[in-house]
């Protein structure tokens, strides 16, 4: 089985959401489920329904969370002396060469991925061309719109 890279954030974030599953919705849905068969007929009853079917969503997050976990790759980067390269859990600052906008992305992953926070996965396209780089380089990345060139200024290990 391939691992699965994970910060120290990432699976803390996962452990959490496995612990509230199992402790939280886990006792919860057997109640609704208990509930729903007291009302009788269960093949016209949709309260049942609906709890058997939020427990086998439920208990699918739990066994793919739990698959996650046990074949994770916790990279913890601030326990990695200071650099100048790209890597997986590095903080880097890019400059748009074409429009000079600047924006800055922690590299992820998949699982922790939120564009809204400025966290992107390994796996992306503009991550794939960063890696391994260093401060000054620039990188071309391929978007649909075309090709995008991209000054690196800064990267940290946070």
């Amino acid at each position: 089985m391939n691992k699965i890279p994970l910060t120290v954030e990432g699976e803390s974030r996962l452990r959490v959401e496995l612990d509230e599953l199992k402790r939280v919705a886990r006792p919860r849905i057997v109640a609704a489920i208990a509930e729903a068969r007291a009302h009788g007929d269960l093949k016209e009853n949709a309260e049942y329904h609906a709890a058997r079917d939020e427990q086998g969503f439920t208990e699918a997050r739990i066994r793919d969370l739990e698959s996650k976990l046990s074949n994770a790759h916790v990279i913890d980067v601030s326990k990695i002396p200071p650099g100048d390269k790209v890597i997986f859990g590095s903080t880097v600052t890019i400059i748009n060469v074409d429009t000079d906008e600047t924006v800055t992305y922690k590299i992820v992953g998949d699982d922790e991925a939120n564009i809204k926070e400025q966290k992107i996965s390994y796996q992306s396209p503009i991550v794939r061309a960063l890696i391994g780089k260093e401060i000054g380089d620039v990188v071309v990345v391929k978007t649909p719109s075309g090709d995008v060139e991209y000054e690196i200024d800064e990267v940290a290990y946070q």
